[in-house]
Parts: C-alpha cells; structure tokens; sequence
C-alpha cells in the first residue's frame, strides 16, 4: 500500500512545485508560470515568499503617496463628470446660441453615402463618419479642465511660497534669550539705577 501525503503538503514543497511548473510551461498554448529571479518557483514550503510579497505589497499599497494618488483620481473621476456637464449642458448651449442654435454635439462629416441625420443615428447604422463636433466638445472641456488645474497648482504655489517666506521670517528673527538672561538682566539694571 502505498503512502499518502495530504495534498497541501505535495503541493508546497518546493520540488514538487517546480516540477509541476515545468511540465506546465512545456505544454503549448500556456502561459508560463511565473517563477522568482532564481529560478525557484513563487511560491515554496511554508509560503515563506508568498508572505514576503504580501508584505511588500502591503507597504507599497499603504505607503502616502499611493493613498494620496488615489484619492487624486477619483476626485479626478468625478471633476471629469461635473466638467462633461458645464459643458455639455451649460457652457455648449450658450455657445450654440451665439452661433444660431448649432449644436456642436450633432456636427459630423458623413463619410458613406448613406442618409444619416445625426451622429448617433450614423453610429448606430454603423456608418462611417468624422464627429468633428464632438471633437470641439472634447477640446473645450479639456481647455476648462486645463485651466482650474492651472488655478489650483498656481494658488497651491502662491500658498507654498507664502509659507516659506513665513518660515524664513521665523528662522531670521533672533530667538528671544532665555527667561533667566532677562531677569538677571532686570536685576543688574535695577542695582545700576540704585547707585
């Protein structure tokens, strides 16, 4: 009778792992399994690299800068949103006023012969066609978003700026003498008013 092993532990051990990888890698059509810059599999009796990777992982995720990155995206996901509408629905039908009700949304270049009336019904036909109002569109909202990051990163170095000049005011001012200097300066000034 043969003996058996829990499979966790055929699985783990590091032979057996990389046997099983390089009898995958040699089948056609895989993806090769990833294995450590010495040649040694991923992942080896005990999970000792698997818990070293999971803690770098997880100083590298909660490290300041990738916390703060990622807060920056998604307020950046949503200033997107609130821009595609000022100019979608604010800033667009003003314009289209100006320019006697043309909506820039609808203007296109039909490529086909085809009959198309608007850009969505020629994508929905599948017609090919240049949406160079959707293009206008685009540009202007990357103008206004362009222009409130300019805004903010200038007011964010004005800011920058003004603290430094706070902290170089600080730095230049002698430091007041300790409370001791000023009393015993006090008491000799006295004793030369006295004599």
């Amino acid at each position: 009778c043969a003996r058996t092993r829990p499979i966790s532990s055929f699985l783990l051990s590091e032979s057996s792992v990389s046997e099983i990888i390089r009898s995958l890698n040699q089948l056609p059509g895989l993806v090769s399994i990833p294995q450590l810059p010495s040649g040694k599999p991923l992942f080896n009796e005990g999970g000792e690299q698997l818990r070293s990777m999971l803690k770098e992982f997880k100083e590298f995720a909660l490290r300041g800068n990738v916390l703060d990155m990622a807060v920056g995206i998604i307020i950046g996901a949503a200033f997107t949103t609130i821009v595609k509408s000022a100019v979608g629905d604010i800033i667009m039908p003003v314009v289209g006023v100006f320019t006697g009700g043309v909506d820039f949304a609808d203007l296109f270049i039909n490529l086909s012969d085809a009959d198309v009336t608007s850009v969505a019904a020629a994508k929905e036909a599948g017609q090919p066609i240049i949406a160079y109002g959707l293009f206008i569109n685009a540009v202007i909202t990357f103008v206004i978003v362009a222009f409130v990051l300019f805004m903010i990163i200038r007011n964010m170095n004005k800011m920058k700026a003004a603290m430094a000049k706070e902290q170089e005011a600080e730095a230049a001012a002698p430091a007041a003498p300790p409370k001791q200097e000023v009393l015993l300066e006090e008491i000799r000034d006295l004793l030369k008013n006295k004599a």
